[in-house]
């Protein structure tokens, strides 16, 4: 089974008035699906589309760098059953 990583995307949305920027903490299992995660979110959040949106990075953070308090506890799961 593949281990979850949790990466720091950072970037700008350039609405139509002003650009914006934004970082997200997105767990992934690689950093190809962090990425459309994030395209998937924002473009769904924002009404934008992909090209609306430029990522300027992509890190693979520890678990101890992580910010969101959700995604802390996750990571401190054992299991999880669905």
């Amino acid at each position: 089974m593949s281990e979850v990583k949790v990466f720091r995307v950072k970037g700008v949305m350039k609405h139509r008035t002003f650009p914006e920027k934004f970082v997200l903490e997105v767990p992934a299992l690689k950093e190809e699906h962090a990425i459309e995660y994030v395209y998937s979110v924002l473009g769904s959040r924002h009404k934008l589309n992909r090209k609306r949106i430029v990522i300027e990075e992509v890190k693979e953070i520890s678990p101890d760098e992580v910010q969101r308090s959700e995604i802390r506890e996750l990571l401190s799961l054992e299991k999880i059953v669905l």
